[in-house]
């Protein structure tokens, strides 16, 4: 029987894209931060990554499909944050946001991570983008690292 199974490491060559909010800002910001720093810490140089922001996390599938499109990343992270309100507003953009993200990744065989954080509160929010519940965009970072070196040794 073969395993497979990604690591934590990037090839010389792989770029990453991170899709962004701009909805937001102090929690997208520090998401992206994050995201940056893992990357970093895992050897991909600054370089490597691409940042691209859109005005809201509704935007944020249809630039990932674009770069998905374009074939030039190993992987693809969307990062924003959608607060519930009182209208139902919010049902309709974190959930067409993670179905486009699902789409985006199963049409075009690339992975893309989803750190779009959709919570009930700010303070929610601010406890995942680097508080109490550490750093989502940490997380997809590592995600993408080891998707990414999977894709590779599929």
């Amino acid at each position: 029987m073969t395993i497979y199974s990604g690591e934590l490491r990037s090839a010389a060559t792989a770029r990453f894209a991170i899709v962004a909010s701009r909805w937001n800002p102090r929690i997208v910001d520090a998401l992206i931060d994050g995201a940056q720093r893992s990357f970093i810490a895992h050897g991909v140089e600054a370089g490597a990554i691409d940042v691209v922001r859109v005005p809201g996390a509704w935007e944020i599938p249809i630039a990932a499909a674009k770069l998905a499109r374009a074939g030039k990343h190993a992987a693809i992270l969307a990062l924003g944050c959608v607060v519930r309100g009182d209208t139902r507003h919010y049902e309709h953009v974190a959930d067409n946001c993670a179905q486009g993200l699902m789409r985006v990744a199963l049409d075009h065989g690339v992975p893309v991570l989803n750190g779009v954080l959709a919570v009930e509160l700010h303070e929610d929010a601010q406890a995942r983008a680097g508080g109490a519940h550490g750093n989502k965009g940490e997380e997809v970072a590592l995600a993408a690292l080891e998707m990414a070196d999977l894709w590779a040794r599929l």
